[in-house]
């Protein structure tokens, strides 16, 4: 428990910047109450008021909380959410951040993940994640290829990229914690090709077999593979079809991350890059479907337009 609480400490003070004359609310549900309680015991030491709510369990990623919980996100100045699935990508987040508030999610998150991620050297993780976006800045285009068998083909002209640090410590930020990735959303129906995820999948975990996803003019079209497959192609169907719409392409930046199933570590790791489908009105895309599934490539190859940048998971920027 005390390495927990002293990464609680971590995440509140280092990443989030809490103050003493601030108020935090922790935001949590069953599955990861002893996370959220860990939290709201070291916060209510160093701010001015810390309250804590726990709601059911979300099923899906990008699932809304109750209306209730989403009000009071609005009224306090730091939100900290470890939750059994992401409130990352919903109204509730992005209404609360037009008040002006912090919030930091926590999908997911185990207290090994927190316990390793957040003794990161943030700067360290702040460095390469400047890195790659600065490499991204112009590119039309990126490929992605493996031995495994992607060859996937993202357009993304215009659109925004996003660094995400876990740093959130000025009004209206917002992001997982920890983290440690640039991503952003491709145009939507026109990404083409084969995606071969063989890391872990979003709501499923650590796979055993690699799911094979056909992507035609921006959505997932025909996905084989083992029972993993089947568990995705169920989870597509209870959301319709814009949650196969590809939605985000990203790029791990955070050297402490290890592969363990859960997405919020996993699609940090450096060396890996991921693709999500479902909901990206965060990131600047138009999908607003209630999920968002991320699936991580292993060694990839990435080219941004003709510039290879990364060679089977080695990044090769200067």
């Amino acid at each position: 428990m005390e390495d927990l609480r002293k990464a609680a400490r971590i995440a509140l003070l280092n990443f989030m910047g809490l103050k003493y004359d601030e108020t935090l609310l922790i935001v949590t549900d069953s599955a990861k109450r002893e996370i959220g309680y860990a939290i709201f015991e070291e916060g209510k030491v160093f701010c001015k008021e810390a309250l804590l709510v726990e709601m059911k369990p979300r099923e899906r990623n990008g699932e809304e909380p109750p209306k209730q919980v989403a009000e009071l996100m609005k009224s306090v100045d730091i939100v900290l959410c470890p939750t059994l699935k992401s409130l990352t990508h919903t109204d509730a987040r992005r209404e609360a951040v037009k008040y002006g508030v912090r919030i930091g999610t926590m999908p997911g998150i185990s207290k090994e993940t927190m316990i390793r991620c957040l003794n990161a050297d943030s700067e360290r993780i702040l460095q390469l994640t400047s890195k790659v976006a600065a490499a991204l800045k112009g590119v039309k285009t990126i490929t992605v290829k493996t031995k495994a068998g992607t060859n996937i083909s993202l357009p993304i002209e215009g659109r925004k990229i996003f660094e995400s640090t876990g740093i959130l410590k000025n009004k209206g930020e917002s992001g997982n914690i920890p983290s440690g990735e640039v991503y952003l959303a491709p145009l939507e129906n026109k990404s083409n090709g084969t995606i071969v995820i063989d890391g872990s999948m979003a709501s499923i975990g650590l796979l055993k077999t690699p799911i094979i996803i056909k992507v035609i003019d921006g959505f997932a079209e025909q996905i084989s593979g083992g029972d993993e497959a089947k568990k995705l192609i169920e989870l597509f169907e209870k959301s319709g079809k814009e949650s196969r719409a590809v939605a985000e392409f990203g790029i791990g930046t955070n050297y402490k991350a290890q592969l363990c199933g859960d997405i919020l570590e996993d699609e940090k790791v450096l060396g890996t890059i991921h693709i999500a489908f479902g909901n990206n009105k965060s990131m600047g895309g138009t999908i607003g479907v209630s999920s968002h599934l991320d699936g991580l490539v292993k060694k990839p190859d990435v080219y941004f337009d003709e510039k290879l940048i990364m060679k089977e998971g080695v990044l090769l920027l200067d």
